[in-house]
């Protein structure tokens, strides 16, 4: 029997370990779970090889509950640890066996590379156990105890089967992994794609269960590991709904498979988003060789693909001794590179072969696009190629095909082509329609990223500016100033000017005349473009612009003399009357706009029902 320290720089480790090592402390059955797949696949590599003689049996993984005796065991039949090797790595921390394994077995597939995986056992355990029996069927089978200091036993034991057992004597504070919902669950989040079949056995239940069929726990071979040749729409879609048993079919996938010069496979898919309110982040499930890491990938996937779902996997992203956060480096710039590549061509590709289905499924698609167009250069000169503008009449155009159909009529007196839009399609119908009788053609611009989409492109777009449908008087829209004479005298023009010259609470309003066509309404309210952005980026945006969402907002009333209400309205001799019918037909326009609000709503309900009288 050898009693001994574990070699360490100091007696301290242990309390380290168990509180700093890992944010989360139920990645101990992570690591330990891992460390099992790495054995088991070191034997697999080691018998192909020859290295290792005689049959493999059943490779496996066991984790089985004792509630009652306070215990979890990790047992596996992989290669095993001489009583050199127990003590090489189990007692001088942070030398990695993995590490060494796979310098000497290039092609071996191992996750663990840090050696302190081993030593997470610790935050859960005031005592733990490990036997192990070598595939060299010379050594003997080894038994290593330990209770959390620096002071550990080793010892041969009866000659026991190929393979390790750890068995881990849970201290009270960690109580709640003695619940085998609990330790399930766990085993589910991160081993549930690991390539040894994990099998889940709780003491307690045993004789409950001595009739069911025994099940492992994970799927050893998800569709990331496998060739997009032999896949099918199905297999895509089943793993799909393994991974968002609750999602929607998504609209399409990107299988990634990369080998050179960084090595990267997953399935990235995109989701169906209906309202843009639903946009859900870190739906991207990294994995290390099959191993769970983490759903935060920001560093890997651009942002502006946060948005899609699915599974990375790559044994080429560098992680901090816990596995759980990214680390500086130039593979993940590469990665995320790709990534965006990958995601530009495959809309390419459906846009040029599939436009129509394209553009159905461009209510989900349009965020992805839009964002990526602001926030990343290289997507967006792809992507100038296939983003598509939704008029008021379903109709799609590509920025090209839009500049092209409305090149005559919606150019402005710069020479920019003036792209008409609509936040509010219902809202602001009497526009759209004045807007269309004119030949103009008005698209969509209705999502939370529009806004800022807008004014992104404004800039990076060459002679291109956005103007919404009330930003003026249609025939201003254009800058094309027509003449707008009245039928008016100039003393009535100015009578009407005076009318309309109102002070309303938290709005600044001017007041102007002009003679448009006779069926354009009576007054029609608009907002300057600028201010109009300002403000609405200002309520959403706060920052340099938040002062802007404090000012009254503007709002030009332009009353139409030539509309035929004012041959009536201007003969009235009831000032009374004549004030409210003026003040309503103002109302009106202004609801028109949504800036009828508050106590001013109320007012006009009521005036509305007394002139009804």
């Amino acid at each position: 029997m050898q009693k001994g320290q574990i070699r360490v720089q100091t007696e301290n480790i242990f309390p380290i370990i168990k509180k700093f090592l890992y944010s989360d402390h139920e990645i101990f059955l992570r690591e330990l779970v891992s460390n099992a797949t790495d054995a088991t696949q070191k034997i697999k590599t080691l018998s192909s090889i020859g290295e290792a003689k005689g049959e493999l049996g059943d490779l496996r993984i066991d984790v089985t509950l004792d509630a009652k005796e306070k215990t979890i065991t990790i047992e596996d039949c992989g290669v095993g640890m001489s009583k050199e090797e127990v003590d090489k790595y189990l007692n001088q921390v942070a030398f990695s066996g993995a590490e060494e394994f796979v310098t000497k077995y290039k092609d071996a597939s191992i996750i663990g590379h840090f050696g302190l995986g081993f030593y997470s056992a610790f935050m859960v355990a005031e005592r733990v156990e490990v036997i192990s029996q070598s595939y060299n069927n010379e050594a003997p089978t080894v038994y290593w105890s330990c209770d959390g200091s620096p002071e550990f036993e080793l010892y041969e034991v009866e000659k026991k089967q190929r393979g390790t057992k750890i068995i881990l004597h849970v201290n009270e504070e960690s109580a709640e992994f003695l619940e085998a919902g609990k330790l399930k669950g766990i085993l589910e989040k991160f081993c549930k794609f690991l390539p040894i079949p994990i099998f889940f056995n709780d003491v307690a239940a045993e004789t409950k269960k001595e009739e069911e069929a025994e099940k492992s726990i994970n799927n050893t071979n998800p569709i990331w590991v496998k060739k997009p040749s032999d896949l099918t729409k199905e297999d895509y879609e089943n793993f799909y709904r393994e991974l968002y048993p609750f999602g929607e079919t998504p609209l399409f996938w990107i299988h990634l498979n990369v080998d050179y010069p960084f090595n990267l496979t997953g399935v990235l898919y995109f989701p169906k988003i209906k309202q843009s309110y639903e946009i859900q982040k870190d739906k991207i499930q990294l994995y290390s060789n099959q191993v769970f890491v983490t759903d935060e990938v920001k560093d890997i996937v651009p942002e502006f693909l946060m948005l899609l779902h699915g599974v990375i996997d790559s044994p080429d992203i560098p992680l901090n001794v816990s596995r759980s956060y990214l680390q500086g480096d130039p593979n993940v710039k590469k990665i995320n590179a790709h990534i965006t590549k990958k995601v530009a061509d495959k809309l390419e590709e459906i846009f040029k072969n599939e436009r129509t289905a394209f553009e159905e499924k461009w209510e989900s698609l349009g965020l992805f696009v839009k964002y990526g167009m602001m926030t990343d250069d290289k997507f967006l000169e792809k992507a100038n190629k296939f983003l598509v503008l939704e008029d008021t009449n379903k109709k799609f155009y590509t920025l090209e095909e839009y500049k092209m159909a409305t090149e005559t009529l919606q150019k402005n007196k710069e020479g920019k082509q003036v792209i008409l839009y609509t936040t509010n399609p219902v809202q602001q119908d009497a526009y759209i329609q004045a807007c269309t009788s004119k030949g103009y053609t008005v698209v969509k611009m209705e999502t939370l990223v529009d806004a800022a989409f807008l004014n992104t492109m404004e800039m990076k777009w060459e002679n291109v500016t956005f103007v919404r449908v009330d930003a003026d008087i249609v025939d201003n829209l254009i800058d094309k100033q027509e003449a707008n004479e009245t039928v008016l005298s100039k003393e009535e023009a100015e009578k009407l000017k005076e009318l309309f010259t109102l002070q309303i609470p938290e709005l600044n309003v001017t007041t102007e005349v002009k003679g448009l066509n006779v069926e354009t309404p009576p007054v029609v309210a608009t907002r300057p473009e600028f201010m109009r952005r300002m403000k609405d980026m200002g309520a959403v945006g706060g920052g340099m612009t938040a002062f802007y969402a404090q000012m009254p907002d503007e709002v030009t009333l332009t009353v139409n003399g030539n509309h035929p209400i004012y041959q009536t309205l201007l003969k009235e001799s009831n000032d009374d009357k004549k004030a409210k019918q003026v003040r309503n037909l103002a109302d009106l326009a202004l609801l028109s706009q949504g800036l009828l609000k508050g106590t001013e709503l109320t007012n006009f309900i009521n005036r509305s029902v007394e002139m009804m009288g």
